[in-house]
C-alpha cells in the first residue's frame, strides 16, 4: 500500500511544525502494518512548514515556492524516519531533489527493492517538479511500485459532495468511483491525481487520520472512510 500523510496532519491541534505526540501515533500504526506484513511505502506533504500554492498567492514565485514546500516534506520525512527508527520498523528515506546527506535519491527500482526487504519506503519532495501536488507524487509512486491501493489520510471521515465546514447539508459517500469523482471536482485530490489513479487502477481509501487505529484498520480492509474506485473498464 501507499499512504499519504499531509504536512498539517502532522501538526495536530497547534496547526504548524511537527507535533510530536501525532508523529508517535502516526509511527505506531505504520509499526503495527509492517509488522502484519504489509509492503508500506508513505509520500509526506509539507504544508505543516510551507505550502507553496499559498505563498505563491502571496506574491512568491511560483516554482520557488513549490521547491521550499518540497523541502518541507523531506523534513517532515526525517521526523517520521527517526520516529520509525525508534519503533523498531527498517525504513528507507527518498527524495525527488537530491539531498545526499539526509536522503536517498529516488529510485525506482531501488524502492521496490527496499520494499521487498520488508524496509518501510518513505517518498519526499513530490515528484522533483513544481506546480505538482504532493497528491500527484502519491499517485505516481503508487503506479510506479505497483501499489494495490493508495490510502489518502486527511482530516475529514471520507469524501463529501461538498466542504461540510461550508455546506451543513453535504453528505457523505460510502463508495464513488473515480470518474464521478472528476465529473463533480470534489475536492479531496487534485484532478491529475485522480487521473492517474484511474489509468492505473488504483482505488482510494480516504479517511480521518486523527481516529486511533484507522491507518491499520484501512490496511486491513476495513471501511473506514470512502472508498473511491476505479471506474469500470468498457465492453
Amino acid at each position: 500500500m501507499l499512504l499519504k500523510l499531509s504536512g498539517e496532519g502532522l501538526a495536530g491541534s497547534q496547526g504548524f511544525g511537527i507535533h510530536p505526540d501525532v508523529l508517535t501515533r502516526i509511527a505506531g500504526q505504520i509499526r503495527d502494518v509492517h509488522e502484519a506484513g504489509t509492503q508500506a511505502s508513505i509520500v509526506l506533504g509539507g504544508g505543516n512548514i510551507i505550502r507553496g500554492m499559498s505563498a505563491a498567492a502571496e506574491g512568491m514565485d511560483r516554482a520557488q515556492a513549490d521547491y521550499m514546500g518540497m523541502l518541507a516534506s523531506v523534513i517532515n520525512g526525517m521526523a517520521l524516519q527517526d520516529a520509525l527508527e525508534r519503533e523498531g520498523v527498517p525504513v528507507r528515506l527518498q527524495s525527488a531533489l537530491e539531498i545526499a546527506r539526509v536522503a536517498e535519491p529516488y529510485i525506482r527500482r531501488r524502492a521496490i527493492r527496499h520494499l521487498e526487504k520488508g524496509r518501510v519506503v518513505l517518498f519526499a519532495a513530490g515528484t522533483g517538479n513544481p506546480y505538482f501536488t504532493t497528491d500527484t507524487a502519491a499517485a505516481l509512486r503508487a503506479a510506479e511500485i505497483r501499489a494495490e491501493i493508495v490510502l489518502k489520510a486527511t482530516k475529514v471521515d471520507g469524501v463529501y459532495s461538498a466542504d461540510p465546514a461550508v455546506d451543513p447539508s453535504a453528505g457523505r459517500y460510502d463508495r464513488l468511483g473515480i470518474g464521478e469523482a472528476i465529473r463533480r471536482r470534489l475536492g479531496f485530490m487534485d484532478q491529475t491525481a485522480l487521473a492517474l489513479c484511474r489509468e492505473n487502477d488504483l482505488p482510494i481509501m480516504v479517511f480521518d487520520m486523527d481516529v486511533p487505529g484507522n491507518i491499520v484498520k484501512a490496511v486491513r480492509g476495513e471501511r473506514v472512510g470512502t472508498l473511491v474506485t476505479p471506474d469500470e473498464p468498457a465492453a
